[in-house]
């Protein structure tokens, strides 16, 4: 599966930072890293995983093999499909259906609302939780052998950010940066 060129990466050699941005432009500051015999490792930003790049060949060789830029396909169905409305099967108990037959609009109306509702009051638990685990998995990749990881590792899952920042000082530069920015998204969305 190839990787889609705008998706948000960071390179290291060793535990140095050489790349950070859209994988399709950090690709030449990787390739070079790989082709000098460095061997980099290449980090999604969005959920902390290594990225497998295949930098064989030459530039313009490992650049087509990138994928195109994310992109929503636009869906086409039953339903109203302007809207993205598609028709699905939902099972209820008939008291159920009787109360969203009695709601002002509808059933249909009646459960948009209450789906929305619902995302709504998770998003921001859900953001912080995924943020959380990006960088555990980014911290366990690249630090995993430091001093203080196990209570850097405490104290993000605690949502305690100043004890978590106060572990990860002593860490290289790139990679304490890196894990602090990732980790913020945890406190920003409602962790701890």
């Amino acid at each position: 599966m190839s990787v889609p060129a705008d998706r948000p990466v960071v390179a290291f050699t060793d535990q140095r930072l050489i790349a950070r941005g859209p994988v399709g432009e950090a690709l030449a500051v990787i390739h070079a890293a790989a082709a000098a015999g460095e061997g980099p490792l290449v980090f999604d930003l969005i959920d902390g995983r290594v990225v497998d790049l295949d930098l064989r060949g030459d530039l313009v060789a490992a650049r087509a093999r990138l994928g195109p830029a994310s992109a929503q396909p636009e869906k086409r169905g039953p339903g109203r499909p302007k809207l993205g409305v598609t028709a699905k099967e939902v099972t209820l108990l008939p008291r159920h259906w009787d109360w969203l037959s009695a709601q002002p609009g509808g059933a249909s109306v009646a459960l948009r609302k209450l789906v929305e509702a619902q995302m709504r009051a998770g998003e921001g638990p859900e953001r912080a939780r995924r943020a959380r685990e990006a960088a555990y998995r980014f911290m366990t990749a690249m630090a995993g052998d430091r001093p203080n990881y196990e209570e850097a590792t405490r104290m993000l899952f605690a949502g305690d950010w100043t004890a978590f920042d106060a572990a990860v000082e002593g860490w290289p530069e790139g990679v304490r940066d890196v894990v602090r920015a990732m980790a913020e998204g945890a406190w920003r969305n409602g962790a701890g």
